[in-house]
């Protein structure tokens, strides 16, 4: 792994070039079942389409500067599905309907038997990205909770045993993952924060569940949704604090569109927080004094060596060329906070003049 003071990294997903997806059919949408209609290529070239996509998410990110990269998630329809979907025991034929997270119908698949992982599902992906850079690596998972607020259950009878089911499957995968080669394992999380009472009952039991006996790094990722879904955020988070005593060794938290309070840090002080300085709501790629100065403000509630820069959330939905310039933003306004510290190590008047910058910032 990267011994880099305020490492990058990405959460995880990248845009797809127009090539591939039909961006119309895309839209803001997160699908839930299969949606082969997003694919531009025939089903018997999508694979090498996906993967000379993938090729570009990659390079984009090296060409930015981003110390740990991920696929860009480019062979997904979406986060979670591509998983959910390939397990024993669900099927979308036919789908189910629930009430999403944003408080429209949207289509579900169902248990209908044991939950059971019997197949790899992103092993080729990771072995793939490991053979394509030189640069640590990081695969995302959909966590267990969140996969359990996906789909109607017609088996377990229990919103906890299905959530545990799911956590068994996950950490299969996992650690399949860690084998081929990932550095870095991140379970995506949304879910815990738009269902924090099921969330307390039973979230970090699933998601610990699911991290046991996963070697190497693995991150918990939390956010409020897509920009390009979820218009208005909450300033703070409803489950967050609760994290502090999952398995995990980091958090990914969504904080820069929020204008999130960053005083939530001190309550995951035994963790590496991924900082999110990247606001995928706005249409403007930020300076990289911008992203700076949000580094300082999370290096008021944290020290440096816990603190990854990071976007709130996945780019999927931006355009190619905003996400790049969002990107390089990043890693150079990170690279402003790392010398400015390593200058204060040797210069005490330097680091009072950086905590008098920080003073101004927030009056």
């Amino acid at each position: 792994m990267t011994q880099t003071l305020l490492p990058t990294t990405v959460v995880g997903s990248y845009p797809q070039p127009d090539w591939l997806v039909r961006r119309e059919a895309l839209g803001a949408r997160v699908p839930r079942i299969h949606a082969p209609e997003i694919w531009r290529p025939e089903p018997a070239v999508l694979d090498q389409a996906q993967d000379d996509a993938t090729i570009l998410a990659i390079r984009d990110m090296e060409r930015a500067g981003i110390d740990i990269v991920s696929d860009g998630e480019i062979r997904r329809e979406s986060y979670s599905n591509r998983f959910a979907l390939a397990l024993e025991g669900i099927t979308a034929d036919p789908p189910a309907t629930i009430i999403s997270r944003n408080g429209k119908p949207a289509l579900v698949p169902r248990i209908t038997g044991p939950i059971r992982r019997t197949r790899a599902v992103e092993v080729r992906d990771v072995e793939f990205l490991r053979a394509n850079t030189d640069r640590p690596i990081k695969i995302t998972l959909p966590g267990p909770f969140t996969l359990s607020q996906q789909v109607v259950d017609e088996h377990y009878g229990g919103e906890e045993a299905v959530a545990l089911a799911y956590a068994d499957a996950v950490a299969e995968e996992a650690r399949a993952l860690h084998a081929a080669g990932a550095d870095v394992i991140q379970l995506d999380e949304p879910w815990l924060q738009a269902r924090p009472e099921a969330a307390a009952r039973y979230g970090v039991a699933a998601i610990n569940r699911a991290l046991a006996g996963v070697p190497g790094v693995t991150v918990v990722h939390l956010c409020f949704g897509y920009a390009a879904t979820v218009a208005e955020k909450p300033s703070g988070y409803s489950f967050l604090p609760q994290l502090a005593d999952c398995m995990a060794q980091q958090i990914s938290i969504e904080a820069a569109q929020p204008r999130l309070d960053l005083g939530v840090l001190r309550e995951l002080s035994g963790k590496t927080v991924l900082l999110g300085v990247l606001d995928l709501g706005s249409a403007a790629v930020e300076t990289a004094q911008e992203v700076a100065a949000r580094l300082r403000r999370g290096l008021e509630f944290a020290d440096a060596e816990r603190i990854i820069a990071a976007p709130d959330c996945g780019m999927k939905y931006l355009p190619r060329e905003r996400a790049f310039g969002k990107l390089r933003a990043m890693v150079e306004g990170a690279a402003i906070v790392r010398r400015e510290l390593q200058g204060a190590v040797r210069s005490p008047e330097a680091e009072s003049r950086r905590r008098e910058s920080v003073r101004q910032a927030d009056t």
